[in-house]
């Protein structure tokens, strides 16, 4: 929290209605300062981990990187207190009860909300971040077990459609509705959103390095440091990528160490 005791807010929802709806309310409750709005999965990951929000409202289905999917990113014990606001059924919320997560199931009414936002501010106050950071790694080891991650990426041309290891790709790197996977000295051209994509890959192998560019740890032969906190990475097929400062900590949560 800030020096004036009040909390920091931070709203991810891809429907405007909805993040209206839950400012709204914050606005109303005198222990919120700050509220920020994230309205997919990419900017909530960027305000994390540049704001430091301390509780944060986590849309679960979004397009792109869904509400796991930000947590899968920042890491489990770099998250704040996460309230979950989700239109799953009732059979997902068992699921989410379970792992011992604050959710809010819509459409939701005032009370709830403020209940949900009660614990939330006690899970602070109490010191109880770390029982919340077990309890998403409970319900994230369950969500890889039953997730298979892709291990081949089918490519189609006009005469032949062609099967590439995923281990065998060195990074992925946007280009508009289509990605280049550089495996090697090759350059493959897949018809695929790079959000899409990510979110059914291994994420010990593969990291964000940047909004616009994921990385194969294994293909990482050295870095160099670039400018303002900025590294290069050289991978083994000869390809340099930039480290962002916003994808920094992702990668050294990913290592394990600072760089």
């Amino acid at each position: 929290m800030n020096e004036k005791n009040t909390y920091r807010i931070l709203i991810v929802d891809d429907e405007q209605p909805a993040r209206r709806r839950l400012r709204e309310l914050m606005d109303n409750d005198p222990d919120v300062g700050e509220v920020m709005e994230a309205e997919n999965g990419f900017d909530a990951v960027e305000a994390i981990l540049q704001k430091q929000p301390d509780i944060v409202l986590l849309d679960v289905q979004m397009p792109g990187l869904d509400g796991l999917g930000v947590i899968d990113s920042i890491g489990i014990e770099r998250m704040p207190v996460t309230i979950f606001v989700t239109a799953f059924d009732q059979h997902a919320v068992r699921a989410f009860e379970s792992a011992a997560i604050d959710y809010v199931l819509k459409p939701f009414g005032d009370e709830r909300m403020e209940a949900a936002f009660v614990r939330a501010k006690a899970r602070i106050d109490d010191k109880y971040v770390r029982d919340f950071g077990r309890s998403v790694l409970k319900l994230l080891d369950r969500r890889h077990l039953e997730k298979a991650f892709l291990d081949r990426i089918v490519i189609r041309e006009r005469d032949k459609t062609e099967l590439v290891r995923v281990e065998s790709i060195d990074c992925i790197e946007s280009a508009g509705v289509y990605v280049a996977l550089h495996v090697g000295p090759q350059r493959i051209i897949h018809r695929a959103a790079i959000g899409e994509l990510v979110g059914r890959l291994d994420p010990r192998r593969f990291v964000r390095i940047h909004r616009s560019t994921v990385v194969n740890i294994d293909s990482i032969q050295h870095l160099e440091p670039a400018t303002h906190g900025e590294f290069d990475l050289v991978l083994r097929g000869g390809q340099r990528v930039r480290v962002s400062r916003t994808f920094r900590s992702l990668l050294e949560a990913r290592l394990g160490q600072s760089l």
